[in-house]
């Protein structure tokens, strides 16, 4: 929730009120050693770094260095980005009207320094929130330099003014987030000649437009994300640029499977009216890192943290279409529900090429060896005996992905021990959803551990 607005709307009553100007790196510096010194959070929503990125990161920012993210695709290097932005100060005084939010105390745009001098004290001052000191670009193709940096407004010079008038200058995205966070995106597929645009903003921190005399001496911290250039070949980032960020860190995937299932908790929108077991998003995020290992994937581009989230997501959406079909009051997701990860993520992996033709039978491959591991943890040792006894007779159990949870139980009769085993995959069992969550596990880890068959129609026998 945003704090009030301050009151202080001129450059006499900021003077009185006892404010201080700082640079966005002082700023910064200054909240973080607060939250270090306090034990807030600093970077809200991370997860999986706080041993690894986020000390570099720290020390970057208290070094007031700008800085380089360098990582596979979906590692949360924007996500990382904008919570930076979270470090400045809630609120920041602007000079009225400034299109690159001067400070009043020291305004550095023509516009700015002229109203400076006609109205002293009574130069108009207007409050920016912090959310809306941060600024992005994602470097594509057809970015300028204008984009970036500036170019002339023709609007302004048919208005009258000549072509030399600083003031006919339309600033681009890096002035207009002057006194903020400026990130850059993907800055290897920025042509090299827009790169060396940004050489005297890290440096000499000013901009060049054009043929003008101008000179902006602009406050802001630059940052950018890359991936690793031997993956994408698709540019570089040029030397001199790279030699003016004062650091370069590496981001990764999560490192323990505890943080993974972080990740698809926080990030997994999984809908309203629908259930995952933690089982099950176990599984997910298994699998997710089976793929990630897995030498059949080509390494260097990586599995996307999205990539568990999709598969989180699919599962929840298979139990929602069944629960529809079936009538069901509540849809639980069940393990039926798995199989239908692999078509929607193959898109998200980049295979080797010696995999050609075989991407589905890999995947489903480890979807089961996912499956199993899961089964182990959690019910390896259980006993499972009175289920084993339904089979014994020669009785099967036909399951599926749009056979209601009633109905599977009715199919299954009473099973001695299932309340065990719903307790221990953490579930209440007080919903048949979750009695039937719970007892189709258990059949497709006796499945995977060769203790029952399953044929072509999802038939459970001995």
């Amino acid at each position: 929730m945003r704090a009030s607005t301050p009151r202080e709307s001129t450059l006499g009553e900021l003077r009185t009120s006892g404010h201080q100007y700082e640079t966005v790196k002082e700023e910064i510096h200054r909240n973080l050693l607060t939250r270090l010194r306090s034990g807030q959070p600093r970077f809200p929503g991370i997860v999986g770094f706080d041993d690894t990125v986020l000390p570099h990161l720290e020390r970057a920012l208290l070094a007031g260095h700008d800085l380089v993210l360098l990582g596979e695709r979906g590692q949360g290097k924007t996500r990382l980005i904008r919570t930076i932005a979270g470090l400045l100060d809630e609120w920041t005084p602007v000079v009225g009207g400034c299109e690159i939010n001067d400070h009043p105390y020291a305004p550095v745009c023509v516009r700015c320094r002229r109203l400076a001098d006609e109205l002293g004290d009574a130069l108009p001052v207007a409050w920016l929130h912090r959310d809306d000191r941060y600024g992005e670009k994602l470097a594509t193709p057809d970015t300028s330099v204008g984009d970036l940096i500036g170019d002339v407004d023709p609007v302004k010079v048919a208005e009258g003014r000549t072509l030399g008038d600083p003031e006919t200058v339309h600033f681009g995205l890096v002035p207009r987030t002057n006194r903020g966070v400026f990130a850059v995106n993907e800055l290897p597929d920025l042509a090299e000649r827009i790169q060396v645009s940004l050489l005297n903003v890290l440096e000499e921190r000013d901009v060049q437009i054009r043929g003008y005399a101008l000179r902006l001496p602009l406050d802001v911290l630059l940052v950018a994300s890359a991936n690793p250039e031997d993956y994408t070949n698709r540019g570089r980032i040029i030397t001199p640029l790279k030699d003016r960020f004062g650091a370069e860190i590496r981001t990764h995937y999560p490192i323990e499977l505890s943080d993974e299932l972080d990740l698809v908790r926080q990030e997994a929108e999984l809908g309203a009216g629908v259930e995952v077991p933690e089982h099950l998003l176990e599984v997910v995020a298994r699998f997710t890192r089976l793929v990630r290992e897995s030498t059949a994937v080509d390494a260097r581009s990586g599995v996307s943290a999205r990539f568990a989230l999709a598969g989180a997501e699919t599962v929840a959406a298979g139990a929602v279409r069944r629960g529809a079909l079936a009538g069901e009051d509540r849809a639980v997701a069940r393990v039926c529900d798995l199989p239908a990860v692999v078509p929607t993520l193959m898109g998200k992996v980049e295979f080797e090429v010696s995999e050609e033709g075989r991407e589905q039978e890999v995947l489903e491959h480890l979807l089961r060896r996912a499956t199993a591991e899961t089964f182990r943890r959690t019910l390896g040792g259980a006993d499972l005996a009175g289920l084993l006894d339904k089979f014994d007779s020669g009785e099967t159990v036909e399951s599926g992905e749009l056979v209601s949870a009633e109905e599977l139980l009715r199919r299954t009769g009473p099973v001695p021990g299932l309340g065990k085993i719903v307790e221990r995959l953490g579930m209440s069992g007080e919903s048949p959803g979750q009695a039937a969550a719970a007892l189709e596990f258990a059949l497709e880890g006796l499945f995977l551990t060769r203790r029952l068959s399953k044929d072509d129609t999802g038939t459970y026998s001995l």
